[in-house]
């Protein structure tokens, strides 16, 4: 996992969200609040060996677990996090920060009154508190519920457009999708694949034809062999998957040979795969090498 924080902190580029889908591993090692075996880590041009107080300063961690002293205000927790930092009192931007995260009317509460979105709200601005160009949430949306999980996606999405990177370590893949511009994909703690989302869908992403049958067939007939082929919905659908990339893709003579055939359907549709059926390819793919490599 070292190595693949590692790269990930190489790889961000300025004002994009990048999403790792993982299998677990600490995002701490980025930020040095734990220490590394091996590798190493270099933040927006910093070394975290040779130059540990530049690398620490140009990032923030939001962890998964609510950090903060119930007791304090969220505005005496966002000043006391800014004094960690040696930021003057005149150049603390607590007021600006609680009103960025919409806990401007909480701000004299009582950290332990709060909601538990307001929490995850709050642990966004202690980690800003010193205008770090990166960001790590740690699985932000963790056991919240769907409407705390849009408030965190409007968030970052605010985040972004004030030109923050992110880093976005999530096993919600939909959570990637909807979010992030590119997409990284750590498997058993090695970052197998970091991609513009964009050309990673293009690339991997397969379309899948549907037939709804208005028959129901019970075996895929031989004059249909020249297409992979698979019935579900217990015979009520034949479903083609296919590249929409490709030159040809099978799909106007799959339906001239129905007709040809006689099988009638009463619906067609088509579905282009999502991020978790590529991850799933993906994952499903690096076990084989695995294997053999192991073998």
């Amino acid at each position: 996992m070292l190595i693949a924080a590692s790269l990930m902190a190489r790889g961000i580029a300025g004002g994009r969200p990048l999403c790792k889908e993982r299998e677990g591993g600490p995002c701490e090692a980025l930020a040095g609040l734990v220490n590394k075996s091996a590798g190493q880590v270099d933040i927006w041009g910093f070394d975290l060996d040779r130059d540990p107080r530049n690398c620490k300063a140009s990032i923030g961690i939001v962890p998964q677990e609510i950090v903060f002293d119930p007791f304090f205000t969220p505005r005496e927790t966002l000043d006391n996090q800014a004094g960690f930092y040696g930021i003057p009192k005149a150049r603390r931007l607590t007021d600006e920060l609680l009103r960025a995260v919409h806990l401007h009317d909480k701000a004299d509460a009582y950290a332990r009154s709060l909601s538990g979105g307001m929490k995850r709200r709050l642990l966004v601005a202690k980690a800003m508190v010193h205008s770090p160009p990166v960001l790590v949430l740690d699985e932000p949306t963790a056991g919240v519920d769907v409407e705390l999980r849009r408030d965190m996606w409007n968030l970052v999405r605010g985040l972004r457009d004030r030109g923050v990177t992110i880093i976005l370590t999530t096993h919600y893949i939909e959570e990637a999708e909807e979010m992030a511009d590119r997409v990284g994909v750590i498997l058993k703690g090695e970052l197998i694949l970091v991609e513009d989302k964009t050309a990673l869908m293009k690339k991997l992403g397969k379309k899948t034809l549907t037939l709804n049958l208005t028959e129901v067939m019970t075996t895929i007939p031989p004059g249909l062999a020249d297409w992979s082929l698979e019935l579900k919905n217990e015979g009520h659908e034949l479903v083609y998957a296919f590249d929409s990339n490709a030159d040809e893709t099978g799909v106007p003579s799959l339906i001239r040979q129905v007709e040809k055939l006689g099988i009638g359907f009463k619906d067609l549709n088509t579905r282009q795969s999502s991020l978790e059926d590529i991850f799933v390819s993906l994952v499903h793919q690096d076990k084989p090498e695995k294997e053999g490599a192991a073998a």
